[in-house]
């Protein structure tokens, strides 16, 4: 599997990061490489997050964050789709 990241999901998580930056840079660069590295294990674990809200998608909770990944698996073409990546206060997308 390979992992495609989305342009929305790059936008929430650099706006994400961004927001963590401006208080504390060196938070931010922990939050944002936990969420690189529990993202790689997608890789070879598909399937760990949990299903997902919506059809079709898995959600990956980013561990000792308060972080949440929105993916899909594309098996057929053997992709991993980061599709979003919110805080846990946020409101969910429609």
């Amino acid at each position: 599997m390979i992992i495609a990241w989305l342009p929305k999901a790059i936008a929430n998580r650099d706006d994400l990061i961004d927001y963590i930056a401006e208080a504390n840079p060196k938070a931010a660069i922990e939050q944002d490489s936990r969420i690189e590295a529990q993202v790689n294990h997608l890789v070879a674990h598909p399937e760990i997050g949990h299903a997902g809200r919506k059809k079709g998608t898995r959600e990956l909770v980013v561990a000792r964050t308060n972080f949440l990944v929105i993916y899909r698996v594309r098996p057929k073409v053997k992709r991993v789709e980061i599709i979003r990546v919110l805080h846990t206060s946020q409101a969910w997308p429609a």
